[in-house]
């Protein structure tokens, strides 16, 4: 048997939003996984617990079948194990590279920035604040990390992607160590004032870095490995560094695919043909795609149904396709980590609509195929998300939705 997770990050929208239920979702030309869901199971998922905010770091930890309130440590040090990072007793904290102007967020992303020149700003960054107890590590596109004292730690961060169009002084850290995360905030705006990279960026109309944005700091988090915690071996493909580095805390391999951006342009069919080359050689694959969540960051409808349209597709119609070819059996499991609706432009801890698929068991169960109209109708169990890992498995009773 083999089993397939993929997560189209943040796809998921407010049905309140779309009295008749025409969300992206459901917009989206997604004929392999209205199959799949009207031969499979569908439900509800409650991936971020009452006490946790909302973001990709929780959610996808509860995918992966950790219960956030026992193993989830901070955000950044989930990504610095991706970057090779050995925090020790220090503390990791992310830095993305924004736009803020007139005192507004206009740009958590600064505008999408290239990773070529992010690394010149941080190594700039490094040359000026850089300290034998302070540094910057180049990551992916505008997602960086800052390696502080454990010290810092009480700190109240917020993260830039909730204040979007919104004045940044209300948001600002606050606690006993905020003084110090503003301090480097402040000194970054004066270093990148006239950086050459910026002043290239304003001269073809892009955004530029006007300073980072610290948040999601933490210590050194430990998992059970895979093959412990679900009895499983296998991978995960992602372009982002907090889902590879869940995988690699958890002990699974981490497959790089060439030209995965994290973005509407990503490598979708690469994603599947590595997921199918990962089965061969194990029996567990995890692909995340973060277009979706991107583009309902910026409120982009269109793109966002795109994404989904694309996830559709050209990722699992392909790694569908290719295991019936080989008549392997699966079980796979499709489900936002979060949703991240158009109106509000940042992540909400509502329950997320999933799909369960197992290729043994072809009869129909349903019809509208797969999306938060759909699935309401079929179905108002809530099942929590650390325990979806053990129904993919078969580990707990398939009842959802009987």
């Amino acid at each position: 048997m083999k089993y397939i997770v993929c997560i189209p990050d943040g796809v998921a929208d407010s049905l309140q939003d779309y009295p008749t239920g025409d969300t992206p979702m459901r917009m989206a030309h997604t004929p392999t996984l209205d199959a799949l869901a009207d031969h499979g199971v569908v439900g509800w998922v409650k991936t971020v617990p009452d006490a946790c905010s909302p973001g990709s770091d929780v959610a996808c930890l509860s995918i992966f079948g950790y219960d956030p309130e026992v193993y989830y440590t901070g955000r950044s040090p989930l990504e610095a194990v991706s970057m090779g990072i050995d925090l020790g007793d220090n503390l990791a904290f992310r830095c993305n590279l924004v736009t803020v102007e007139d005192g507004v967020m206009k740009d958590f992303t600064a505008g999408h920035i290239s990773t070529e020149e992010a690394d010149q700003i941080i190594q700039a960054l490094n040359a000026e604040l850089r300290s034998p107890s302070i540094r910057f590590y180049t990551g992916v596109q505008y997602r960086h990390a800052l390696v502080t004292p454990a010290d810092w730690q009480d700190c109240t961060c917020t993260p830039p992607h909730d204040i979007q169009e919104q004045l940044v002084l209300p948001s600002l850290p606050q606690g006993p160590a905020a003084v110090l995360v503003l301090d480097l905030m402040n000194r970054s705006k004066m270093i990148l004032a006239n950086h050459p990279v910026n002043l290239a960026r304003r001269k073809t109309g892009k955004r530029p870095v006007t300073q980072i944005w610290l948040w999601g700091q933490g210590t050194s988090p430990k998992l059970p490995l895979y093959s412990e915690r679900c009895g499983l071996r296998g991978a995960a493909i992602s372009a982002v560094d907090l889902i590879k580095g869940i995988a690699m805390l958890a002990g699974l391999n981490v497959i790089e695919v060439k030209g995965a951006t994290g973005l509407p342009d990503t490598n979708y069919e690469g994603k599947a043909d590595a997921a199918l080359t990962a089965l061969e050689h194990g029996d567990f694959v995890c692909v995340h795609v973060e277009a979706t969540d991107e583009m309902g960051h910026k409120g982009d409808e269109k793109m966002k149904t795109q994404a989904f349209t694309d996830f559709d597709q050209r990722l699992v119609r392909h790694i569908v396709e290719g295991l019936r070819a080989k008549n392997e059996p699966f079980r796979m499991l499709v489900m936002p980590d979060h949703p991240t609706p158009i109106r509000i432009r940042t992540h909400s801890k509502d329950p997320v609509p999933f799909l369960l698929y197992d290729s043994r068991y072809p009869e129909q169960t349903g019809s509208g195929g797969y999306n938060e109209w759909n699935v309401k109708q079929r179905s108002q169990s809530i099942i929590l998300g650390y325990k979806m890992i053990d129904l993919l498995c078969e580990k707990i009773v398939d009842s959802i939705g009987s």
